[in-house]
């Protein structure tokens, strides 16, 4: 694995951050078949001042992969740029990149670059046996850590509560969405930086659909 991640190359930001930041709730949750992102969609300057309610928090990194973040919107663009660009840099040398192997140089990536965000990564490797479905939180210092559910962000606390009191880690596809959507709103009545509706990504062997809700 050593060897293979320093493929990715050097760390290059791209850009300096920008002081609007996402707030913000956002939660993953892996199942049996699949695994969910979901976010909030409001933006502010300063954690106080609504700038946006409609900031997509959730992007696609790999065919079956995603990842939603919180911290500042310049961070979290400049961030997503590198990480794709060390993805295909890799995979064009060693084949498809596993969903560890992303959420390895994700932290790399936070840790040497500065950006100022905190992420959340899904995604589902396919195998032999069927698909894999994986989480992992990645703390603002670049740590990584395999989980079967997460939140972060400001209204993390309010989702862990909505979290465990209803998360199956394996349930249906269905089941666990309207886990993760309902954490989301659950933190964003309460959290006044979080809020204007939720997006939810899908990820599964098939790949990774983005979805706008109420």
């Amino acid at each position: 694995m050593r060897s293979e991640l320093e493929e990715f190359g050097g760390i290059d930001d791209g850009t300096e951050p920008t002081g609007i930041e996402t707030g913000t709730t956002i939660v993953a949750v892996a199942g049996s078949e699949g695994a969910v992102l979901a976010a909030d969609r409001r933006a502010s300057l300063g954690g106080r001042l609504v700038t946006n309610r409609s900031v997509r928090k959730i992007e696609p990194v790999a065919e079956r992969a995603a990842v939603a973040f919180s911290g500042t919107v310049g961070g979290a663009q400049a961030f997503l740029r590198g990480l794709r660009a060390h993805r295909r840099r890799y995979e064009q040398r060693h084949g498809e990149a596993s969903v560890e192997t992303i959420a390895t140089v994700a932290g790399r990536l936070i840790a040497e670059g500065g950006f100022g965000v905190g992420l959340l990564l899904a995604g589902v490797d396919r195998g032999e046996s069927g698909p894999t479905p994986a989480v992992y939180e990645i703390d603002p210092a670049g740590g990584v850590l395999a989980t079967e559910y997460a939140a972060s962000g400001s209204g993390t606390q309010l989702a862990y509560g909505a979290l465990e009191g209803s998360v199956d880690t394996g349930g249906t596809p269905e089941a666990i969405e309207e886990t993760a959507i309902g954490a989301v709103r659950a933190a964003s009545e309460r959290d006044a930086v979080s809020g204007d509706g939720v997006t939810v990504a899908r990820l599964s062997g098939a790949g990774v659909s983005i979805e706008e809700v109420a």
